[in-house]
């Protein structure tokens, strides 16, 4: 089957029911017979996702710059963790590592990487699947800004439609292996 990368925040101040998205969202992938590619932290959601996708026999690869492993939050559970440099360089191997790329709710830095791998399709350096899970609403008012981008013209049409946005993690994997080539 297909490495998924899951994009999704790292705080470890978040509610519940984000790290049971994220713990789901790893289970479903594993169930799937997909292996999990993430930023490779133990914490937050990204460390919910992991083992959520471990406790489900799936297999997990964690790329994370060194910096991170020097702060203690590398998850060194990971049946392959690659260090890299910088978070520039995890970006790029993610990237490399991933046939297709699924974004939960997070941060800047969830943004940070959904943009990265949404700016380079448009460029045409990868045609890989991207889903967005905008679970309750929660991307809603970027998707809005977004579509108001594209209404202004400074976002081609073509290039919103790169990615695809679900509502469920269920859907967003269907949608990912549909377009799977």
């Amino acid at each position: 089957m297909a490495a998924i990368c899951v994009f999704c925040a790292s705080s470890r101040t978040l509610d519940q029911r984000w790290l049971e998205l994220a713990a789901e969202t790893g289970a479903q992938l594993a169930r799937r017979g997909h292996t999990l590619v993430s930023g490779g932290g133990c914490v937050g959601m990204m460390g919910a996702l992991a083992d959520g996708a471990r406790a489900a026999g799936g297999r997990t690869l964690g790329v994370i710059p060194q910096s991170l492993v020097d702060l203690e939050v590398a998850d060194l559970a990971s049946d392959e963790l690659l260090v890299t440099e910088s978070m520039a360089d995890r970006k790029t191997l993610m990237i490399e590592k991933s046939d297709a790329f699924l974004t939960l709710p997070g941060g800047l830095g969830t943004l940070d990487e959904l943009f990265e791998v949404w700016t380079t399709a448009t460029l045409a350096l990868h045609a890989k699947p991207m889903v967005l899970v905008d679970t309750d609403g929660f991307y809603r008012p970027m998707l809005d800004w977004l579509a108001a981008l594209a209404d202004q013209t400074f976002l081609k049409p073509a290039g919103l439609d790169l990615l695809a946005v679900a509502r469920t993690v269920p859907e967003a994997l269907d949608t990912i292996e549909s377009r799977l080539t």
